[in-house]
């Protein structure tokens, strides 16, 4: 048996271990599983030799930074995000990779228009490090905004929004079971000219991107990023020549 996982605490319903026991189906793949592993002490994890057993894992909440003093090396892009998602072993070592960013670049890259040309990152969290890699990659300007910072979200007005054409939500405002919270911010001078992307895939649409829909505002959640990284993770662990 072939044995896959996730690391992290809470997991919940995790969306990795549903999309892949769903891909190995789909596919045929026999003889593999995909474990959730959920443990709040990253030392308990590798003192327990179980990810030795793994020919690759996850890595969610808490540990996405917390993880790279564990490893052994770190793909270029790990190491400048500061974060890392995806972990492949190679004999007794581990190497870390990032795939979030892969997955935003690419589906935000599918959705946004050729008049998107500034964001505005609401929240300055874990997930917000592979946002700023992506969007650097793409050369867009971008404003990071969070609670008692020198950009708060009280800094969002009319003349703001007009500079700022997109808006990226990677707080979990919104995220079930807590669907009726969203991000304050004034809706009412959004325009079919805004981008409004949502980290939160569950649900598929949250209060923040419904009121985006009401103002005719391009739309997108975060199911296509998840998806993308996790396709992207599955061809890291298999690829034997992948470089880093």
């Amino acid at each position: 048996m072939i044995s896959f996982g996730l690391i992290g605490y809470p997991l919940g319903h995790s969306f990795s271990k549903i999309y892949f026991e769903k891909k190995f189906k789909l596919e045929n793949i026999k003889n593999t599983e995909y474990l959730n592993l959920e443990n709040s002490s990253l030392e308990e994890l590798f003192s327990s030799k179980k990810l030795l057993t793994l020919k690759g894992f996850n890595v969610t909440i808490p540990h996405k930074e917390a993880i790279i003093p564990y490893l052994d090396e770190l793909s270029k892009e790990a190491k400048a995000i500061g974060a890392v998602n995806c972990v492949k072993r190679k004999g007794q070592k581990f190497i870390g990779y990032n795939t979030d960013y892969i997955g935003f670049l690419n589906s935000f890259k599918k959705a946004k228009k050729s008049y998107h040309k500034k964001a505005l990152i609401l929240g300055n969290g874990g997930a917000t490090k592979a946002i700023i890699y992506a969007l650097n990659v793409l050369e867009l300007d971008y404003q990071i905004v969070s609670r008692g910072s020198s950009f708060d979200y009280t800094d969002i007005d009319k003349k703001c929004l007009e500079e700022y054409q997109i808006i990226i939500n990677c707080t979990p405002l919104g995220t079930h079971p807590d669907t009726d919270k969203y991000p304050l911010i004034p809706y009412q001078f959004l325009t079919d000219k805004h981008f409004l992307y949502d980290l939160v895939y569950n649900p598929l649409e949250s209060r923040f991107l419904s009121f985006g829909k009401e103002k005719k505002c391009t739309i997108k959640n975060g199911k296509e990023m998840l998806e993308i990284q996790a396709d992207e993770s599955w061809f890291i662990w298999n690829r034997k020549n992948y470089t880093y």
